[in-house]
């Protein structure tokens, strides 16, 4: 008996080891073009897409009230909707522990400022328990806000290994006249989720709602919306990268390339950020909206070869009405394996759909001049 709880132990760890490491071919990703689309929700907002360790696709979703769906099969089916909360709002950050494979939602209980609530799911999603959290003020006194950003990591390199990271914000009061004292940040954990610390600011105001990836170097590229219309280029996205697992910030900048949001109006939208599981590269796959328009339509993806530093083609998604959405990148050896999601409210305030593509389609696209797509060597 004993020998066989010690077998399981290990066949566990190992399960668990595999998923936490595994990196996928490129070639699993590449083959024939492929775009799919679907509804999954109709009414409510508020996206975020992870996959878990299982390989399972797991949608995060709702504004009243906190609802997921789930596919075992890379997306190609879903289960019905799940309650992780009856009342409030999801607050983005929807992360997946790789090393115990919980996985942990953010729920506020309605617009922010506002009380939080975390909840932990110990089997794949398919049930929810509230958890007792504590989150650190950062090292200006100020709580972080969870609203809204995309999901949260774990990292996998370095001394920091283990570690759990997600993109929050100080949102002051909430409002238009707070805008400029705003700024977005990160929290982590090094137990699991159940204590958390506050990064340092972001090194610019006005910033909110973001986006993180770890890099093949261990480095974290950070990637963050502007709500500040009297800052320098107000309508494209902002970037930072992490040398400390997400403490602190540095190099800002303005991505010129990359539009927050529809460009008719003076304050950006959420978007994602995903890095495929691939060894020794950093191909990133950003999505927003891509339109002159004053309202929210065109969610379109952007990939990066070289972990951020240029954007050189880009592709639409849906050419309809659309707002916030959120990235996610499949599992090696699992259903998911090859496929990137993209889940994104459809016709805001009226539910949302779920993309799934791979990156030969992305590669179908449009060149933007930023940067030079490399001739890609299959592993």
């Amino acid at each position: 008996m004993i020998l066989n709880k010690f077998a399981t132990a290990i066949l566990t760890f190992a399960s668990i080891t595999s998923a936490y490491a595994a990196e996928a071919s490129l070639k699993s990703f590449l083959g024939v073009a492929s775009l799919e689309k679907q509804r999954l929700f109709s009414d409510q907002r508020y996206p975020n897409v992870v996959v878990t360790t299982k390989g399972t696709i797991l949608t995060a979703w709702g504004n009243n009230g906190v609802v997921i769906r789930r596919s075992s099969d890379g997306g190609k089916t879903w289960g019905s909707a799940i309650t992780v909360a009856k009342a409030g709002y999801l607050g983005g950050g929807t992360t997946v522990d790789d090393q115990s494979g919980d996985i942990l939602i953010f729920v506020e209980d309605r617009q922010p400022p506002a009380p939080l609530t975390v909840y932990r799911s110990r089997d794949d999603g398919k049930t929810w328990q509230a958890q007792k959290t504590v989150i650190e003020v950062d090292e200006l006194g100020n709580t972080p806000s969870m609203h809204m950003n995309d999901h949260g990591i774990t990292l996998t390199r370095g001394k920091h290994r283990g570690r759990l990271l997600r993109p929050t914000r100080f949102y002051g009061r909430g409002g238009e006249a707070e805008w400029s004292k705003q700024y977005t940040n990160a929290i982590y954990s090094d137990d699991g989720g159940k204590n958390w610390n506050t990064s340092k600011p972001f090194p610019e105001n006005g910033t909110g709602e973001a986006a993180l990836v770890e890099l093949s170097n261990g480095q974290i590229y950070y990637n963050s919306r502007m709500h500040w219309a009297k800052r320098p280029h107000n309508k494209r996205r902002r970037e930072a990268w992490s040398d400390d697992g997400g403490v602190t910030w540095k190099d800002w900048r303005v991505i010129d390339v990359l539009p927050d949001g529809d460009q008719g109006r003076t304050y950006g939208c959420m978007g994602g950020v995903t890095r495929l599981p691939l060894k020794d590269r950093d191909i990133l796959i950003f999505s927003n909206l891509d339109t002159d328009a004053s309202h929210r339509e065109r969610v379109s993806v952007w990939a990066s070869f070289d972990g951020g530093k240029t954007w050189p083609i880009k592709r639409l998604v849906d050419p309809g009405r659309s707002g916030y959405s959120s990235l996610a990148v499949g599992r090696p050896q699992s259903p998911s394996e090859g496929w990137i999601y993209l889940f994104y409210e459809h016709d805001p305030f009226k539910g949302a759909h779920i993309a799934r593509f791979n990156l030969a389609w992305i590669l179908g696209g449009e060149t933007t001049g930023n940067g030079v797509i490399p001739k890609l060597k299959l592993d």
